[in-house]
């Protein structure tokens, strides 16, 4: 079955790919769209290209909770975060929101670390 190109991520991208990495799937796009509709108050936050890993956004719901995916490029989480009427930002001139971090230490306290 050939890939469909969806959500513009090749095209969005261009010629560009991370060394190391595989390229951003309309499954990793979906996987995104299905945190941010089943969760309230999502955010998302774009995370540069690196040399080992290709553009990603991180999805962070109200209470902290997160998901991140392969997304190609920015422009392509932009438009996604349009359709759904939701705020993206670059990690790079914003950070992590806190409720990220403080949702992380909570977990690390269910699963009985310190």
């Amino acid at each position: 079955m050939r890939w469909r190109d969806r959500y513009g991520i090749r095209r969005l991208r261009g010629p560009k790919i991370a060394k190391f990495d595989r390229e951003a799937t309309d499954a990793d796009i979906e996987a995104l769209i299905a945190f941010a509709r089943s969760r309230r108050g999502v955010e998302f936050y774009v995370e540069p290209e690196t040399f080992a890993t290709d553009t990603t956004a991180v999805a962070v719901a109200d209470d902290g909770e997160w998901t991140r995916r392969r997304v190609g490029s920015p422009a392509v989480i932009h438009k996604v975060a349009r359709d759904l009427a939701l705020p993206v930002y670059d990690v790079q001139l914003t950070g992590y929101p806190p409720r990220m971090r403080a949702y992380n230490e909570r977990r690390r306290r269910e699963e009985g670390g310190l």
